[in-house]
């Protein structure tokens, strides 16, 4: 139970509303250490329940002090606009029977609309790095009262190239702040890194490694000839399996759309979320999947960071993940707060190998699933190394472009010492490439 904690009045009120009434496992170890204001470095997948893990020892801290300087009091970073918008919702709905003011400092919105929010002072900032950086360097937040920085999903910030404006923020804020980082890897070079110029004495809270796979969500592979035969099985899944909601998952925007367009046949409401799609689209959308108004949101890796949507059962991968790391992030949009959930990749003969990769990185097998009627002809490749990757005719081609190399030095020059060929040459010019 929650009030174990002894958080403030109005904060139990408010769970109690929300229904919530047991703490996921980051939340009983997280929330009691940073309610004793100590910095913390906490390893906690998405869906683990992070969010209240950081939100209520702050929210606790900020009702319990009331002696504050007026100034913004606690910050909060996140990779992308999506996860920031979500927080800010959790947080107002956690804070709903306090005074708590929260603001939302996002790329693609209005820069002097957030400008004129700044300068109300909400207590609680959410932010994506780049705009707030940018509104630092303009003069408008102030941090000195800062009492609390957060980062949530560290690693997936540093791997967007948020290193250093994360530093040149926490530069800014003041010194005698508590800072709490959350990351699905600590193992992560970037990760050690801002967290030794940002944290004092941190303690270490690991509730797994990124490696580490709910056993609610189903885990398959679908082998498949080409993006024809992949449609062709997708299209089957999204008719003939159960789920409430689906989220598929392309490299390439141009692929969104063109898959988008492949299913608009189908009698189900499909999304679109790519990096073209602007912001108020994107806003209209994200509440369209939260409200259940939309069956299969059709997406790419990065306008999918941060998507946080409970009904999400069934995730498919018509392009593989590029690494391990991508995949793990990918599949936890399913199977959230205990909940069952199904991934799916569709795998061609060019992504054997990713996919043979990403399970030596995870451990495991997946499980292979086939359908009668839209087997094709790819199988596998026909010969494997020990790793289970393909047997590939890499070295081979380098060897016969040595062999013609070494061909070609063996073979005399004709021309060599002859000054008819030096004038013809002298005559024509160097040769250039026609433009046509």
């Amino acid at each position: 139970m929650f009030d174990k904690f002894k958080l403030h009045g109005d904060l139990l009120r408010s769970l109690d509303k929300l229904g919530l009434t047991t703490p996921t496992p980051v939340q009983s170890k997280a929330i009691p250490a940073a309610m004793q204001q100590k910095d913390l470095l906490v390893s906690a997948e998405t869906g683990s329940g992070k969010t209240l893990a950081f939100m209520l020892p702050t929210l606790h801290r900020l009702l319990m002090r009331t002696d504050s300087l007026i100034g913004t009091r606690a910050l909060i970073l996140v990779p992308t606009r999506e996860l920031a918008r979500q927080i800010l919702e959790h947080s107002l709905a956690v804070a709903s029977y306090t005074q708590l003011k929260a603001g939302l400092i996002i790329g693609g919105a209005s820069f002097s609309r957030q400008k004129a929010l700044l300068r109300k002072n909400p207590e609680i900032i959410v932010a994506t790095p780049g705009r707030m950086l940018e509104h630092l360097r303009s003069g408008t937040p102030c941090f000195d009262e800062l009492e609390v920085l957060i980062l949530d999903e560290a690693d997936k910030m540093l791997d967007m190239g948020f290193s250093e404006d994360v530093l040149a923020i926490a530069g800014a804020c003041s010194s005698q702040r508590q800072s709490l980082l959350f990351s699905a890897t600590l193992n992560h070079k970037g990760v050690r890194h801002v967290a030794s110029n940002i944290t004092t004495d941190p303690q270490l809270i690991t509730l797994n490694t990124i490696q580490d796979q709910p056993a609610n969500i189903r885990q398959q592979v679908m082998l498949a000839d080409n993006d024809g035969h992949k449609t062709q099985l997708l299209r089957w899944l999204l008719v003939n399996e159960k789920f409430v909601q689906a989220l598929i998952f392309l490299n390439s925007k141009l692929a969104t759309v063109r898959l988008h367009k492949d299913l608009s046949s189908l009698n189900l409401r499909v999304g679109l979320l790519n990096g073209d799609i602007d912001q108020i689209e994107r806003n209209r959308m994200m509440r369209r999947m939260h409200l259940g108004e939309i069956d299969v949101l059709i997406a790419t890796e990065v306008a999918a960071r941060g998507l946080d949507v409970q009904n999400i059962d069934l995730v498919a991968n018509f392009d593989m993940a590029r690494n391990g790391k991508d995949y793990v992030h990918r599949i936890g949009r399913t199977g959230r707060a205990g909940r069952k959930g199904l991934a799916i990749s569709l795998i061609g003969h060019r992504e054997w190998n990713l996919m043979v990769g990403i399970e030596r990185y995870l451990g495991q097998k997946f499980e292979r699933r086939r359908v009668a009627d839209l087997e094709g002809q790819y199988s596998g490749p026909k010969k494997l190394k020990k790793s289970g990757k393909a047997v590939g005719s890499k070295k081979k081609k380098n060897a016969n472009k040595r062999v013609s190399k070494n061909a070609a030095k063996k073979q005399p020059n004709q021309n060599r010492g002859s000054r008819a060929s030096v004038k013809a040459a002298n005559v024509w010019g160097p040769v250039r490439k026609s433009k046509t």
